[in-house]
C-alpha cells in the first residue's frame, strides 16, 4: 500500500476546501440554516407533531442526509473530474501508485469533507430547532457509510462526465428529487399505502429512515434494512468503479 501517495492525494483534496471555504463549506451551511429557519422554527411551529416529535425536529435528519448526498457526491466528482479536464489524469495514472490507492485518496477527502459539513449542520441545527440523538454511534456510523458511499457515487459520475454541466445532471435531476420524495420532510406512513409501496423503490428512504431512527428511535423501514441497502449501494459501486479501472473508461481516452 503506497500511502505517501495516498496522503498526498488526500492533503491536495482537502487543501482545495480551503482553498473554495465559501463554496464548500459555508454556501451549503448557509442554505440549509435556511431550510430549518423557515420550515423547522415559522412552519414547523404551526404543524403537528409527528410519531410524538415536532416537526422541525423530525425534518433535521433529512435536511442534513440531503446536504451531505449532495456535497460528497458535488466533491467527489469534481475532484477527478479537474484532473481528467486539465490533462494531469495521466500523470497520476502512470505513478507507482494503484487503481484502489486512487480511490481511496480522492474518496476519502471527499467523504472527510462531507463528514465535517454534516458535524457543522448538525450543530448549526441546534441554534434553531431542539432535537435529541438517541443513538449517537449509530448516527455518527450512518453519516460516514452515508459519505463515502456517495463519495464513490460521485467518482463514478465525475469519470463518466465529459463537461461540467454533466457533473450536475445527476445530482440536481435524480438524487435531490429522489432526497425531497425520500421522506425527508415527513414519515411516508402518512402516504396512501399504494404510494407507500411505490415509496420503497427509492434507496434514499432507507438512508434518511435510518438517519432519523439514530436520532429519535423511530423510522420508517428496519434500521437493519437500512444499513444493508447502504453498503449494497456501496458494493454496486466498488464493482462499478473496479470495471472502470479495469477498463479504462473514459480515463485513457
Amino acid at each position: 500500500m503506497n500511502l505517501h501517495g495516498i496522503r498526498a492525494i488526500y492533503l491536495f483534496e482537502l487543501a482545495r476546501t480551503w482553498r473554495t471555504l465559501m463554496q464548500s463549506i459555508a454556501s451549503p451551511v448557509i442554505s440549509t440554516s435556511l431550510y430549518f429557519v423557515v420550515f423547522g422554527s415559522a412552519i414547523g411551529s404551526r404543524m403537528i407533531e409527528i410519531d410524538g416529535i415536532s416537526y422541525g425536529a423530525f425534518i433535521v435528519p433529512g435536511l442534513i442526509m440531503l446536504s451531505l448526498l449532495t456535497e460528497s457526491i458535488s466533491n467527489a466528482s469534481f475532484g477527478i473530474y479537474m484532473p481528467k479536464f486539465s490533462g494531469t489524469i495521466y500523470e497520476i495514472l502512470s505513478a507507482p501508485i494503484s487503481y484502489l490507492e486512487i480511490v481511496i485518496g480522492y474518496v476519502g477527502a471527499a467523504a472527510t469533507k462531507s463528514v465535517i459539513l454534516g458535524t457543522i449542520m448538525l450543530c448549526t441545527a441546534r441554534l434553531f430547532v431542539p432535537f435529541s440523538i438517541e443513538h449517537p454511534l449509530w448516527m455518527a456510523l450512518f453519516l460516514l457509510l452515508t459519505a463515502v458511499t456517495f463519495s464513490l457515487f460521485g467518482f463514478i459520475i465525475g469519470v463518466w462526465a465529459q463537461g461540467f454541466e454533466k457533473l450536475q445532471i445527476v445530482p440536481m435531476l435524480i438524487v435531490t428529487p429522489l432526497t425531497f420524495l425520500g421522506g425527508s420532510f415527513y414519515s411516508i406512513d402518512m402516504l396512501p399505502p399504494f404510494w407507500q409501496k411505490l415509496t420503497l423503490l427509492n434507496p434514499v428512504v432507507y438512508l434518511v429512515s435510518g438517519f432519523r431512527w439514530s436520532f429519535y428511535g423511530v423510522s420508517d423501514v428496519s434500521v437493519g434494512i437500512s444499513v444493508g441497502m447502504t453498503l449494497a449501494f456501496m458494493l454496486a459501486c466498488i464493482l462499478v468503479l473496479r470495471w472502470i479501472f479495469k477498463t479504462g473508461y473514459r480515463l485513457k481516452s
